[in-house]
């Protein structure tokens, strides 16, 4: 059942691959985006090296396709093996020998070319699609293995398309006629001075490219950016669709000298539009990296802290310094001078003792005194009261008379029972 999965995969990955790549030259062709041998005798070199350039990167686009499209159809059923590294580079490598179709199709319209210092144009034509179904078999591993290189190339392809369209549609309304336009630049008034750096960098054209490659590299990564799993693929993948541009225009480098300035621009600002695209899809991931980290916390609850007993553990408001005792009482009402703040209870006479008489301060119990003391009994022993009684205290007028003052008026003596 998987050889039969496999076997399906493999043929869908070659006639994508070699559908992609006949549609994509047969429409180059026809709208004179591809042109080996211009009307204009001065075109004639520029627009090789343009042609060269077209026929190197629509050869590694239709290898990456062929194998995109495969695996795509062949993740809808139920294989197992579908992921696996073998399964993805037999895709890549069908898909490549899909591709060569396109070696076939740009080596029989170059014969057309002359080209002075190129013996065989046709051969030399073939050679550079051969060699960009090689790049795309590279770049068609991975993304197999990220889908945000995926979503990337398959974006940039169908700019790069939109702006070719768009460029020989406005040569055709300026009465230029069909010319061949640049691989991911579009020269909106090629004579107009103030466009230009040096007269060597076009800097419209510059930042359409840069801002492109910026804008789909944000936009590829924002989807799998979102997925732990997925973000390490998608933190590069926006240099996946601007580096076929690149290594097509070094693939095709001319000489410099022999060339339009509109191809100098597009050679220089094609690998820095790498850099760019990579950045976006940079930004991406780390912004939503950020996102789930915030989110995390706040789904998080908080851990209680055990306590040291330190400062920082104390309530808000607590003094660290426990009170003093004058500091403890400094909120309780004042207490009136000759007035114990002990408690007091109600004193009851003792069963067999004289009960005291009220015309007889002294004799009655002693003011201010504690009640809950204990009272002396005969024998000079101190006996425990009762709870809540105590038993009143005797003096003698005697023992009054002639005490110091601070010295206690109670006799000892006197206190032995009645008289």
């Amino acid at each position: 059942m998987a050889g039969r999965g496999w076997g399906g995969s493999v043929l869908t990955a070659v006639g994508v691959a070699a559908g992609v790549g006949a549609a994509q030259l047969g429409f180059g062709y026809g709208l004179g985006i591809i042109n080996w041998a211009p009307v204009d005798v001065g075109a004639t070199e520029p627009s090789w090296f343009a042609s060269l350039a077209w026929a190197t990167w629509i050869a590694a686009v239709s290898t990456i396709a062929g194998a995109v499209c495969a695996q795509r159809l062949h993740e809808r059923g139920e294989d197992i093996a579908a992921g696996s590294t073998l399964h993805r580079v037999t895709l890549a490598v069908a898909g490549a020998v899909g591709a060569l179709i396109t070696v076939l199709l740009v080596a029989v319209p170059s014969r057309a070319a002359s080209m002075p210092d190129t013996f065989s144009p046709q051969a030399v034509a073939a050679g550079y699609a051969g060699v960009g179904v090689l790049v795309g078999l590279v770049v068609a591993v991975w993304t197999l293995h990220s889908r945000a290189a995926a979503a990337n190339v398959i974006a940039t392809v169908g700019w790069l398309w939109l702006l070719a369209v768009v460029s020989v549609a406005d040569g055709v309304l300026a009465g230029r006629g069909l010319t061949s336009a640049q691989l991911g630049i579009w020269q909106i008034a090629q004579d107009s001075p103030r466009f230009w750096l040096r007269d060597h960098l076009y800097w419209p054209g510059a930042l359409l490219a840069l801002g492109s490659a910026l804008l789909i590299g944000a936009l590829a990564a924002r989807r799998a950016a979102r997925t732990a799993e997925l973000r390490l693929g998608a933190v590069v993948s926006g240099a996946a669709g601007p580096l076929l541009v690149a290594v097509a225009y070094f693939l095709a480098v001319p000489r410099l000298a022999t060339i339009s300035p509109a191809q100098v621009s597009a050679h220089l600002v094609a690998p820095y539009a790498v850099i760019v695209g990579a950045a976006g899809s940079v930004l991406v991931a780390s912004l939503a990296q950020r996102a789930e980290r915030r989110a995390a916390v706040r789904s998080t609850p908080p851990l209680p802290r055990p306590r040291t007993g330190e400062l920082d553990d104390l309530p808000a408001g607590t003094s660290p310094v426990p009170p003093s005792d004058v500091d403890a009482h400094a909120g309780l009402p004042a207490t009136p001078a000759g007035v114990s703040d002990a408690p007091r209870t109600q004193t009851e006479p003792a069963p067999g003792s004289r009960a005291p008489d009220p015309g007889n301060p002294v004799s009655g119990p002693q003011r201010g005194a504690d009640s809950s003391a204990p009272a002396t009994g005969s024998g000079g022993d101190s006996t425990p009261s009762a709870t809540g009684r105590a038993r009143p205290v005797r003096r003698s007028r005697t023992s009054a008379v002639g005490k110091p003052d601070g010295a206690s008026p109670v006799d000892p003596a006197a206190d032995q029972g009645p008289r």
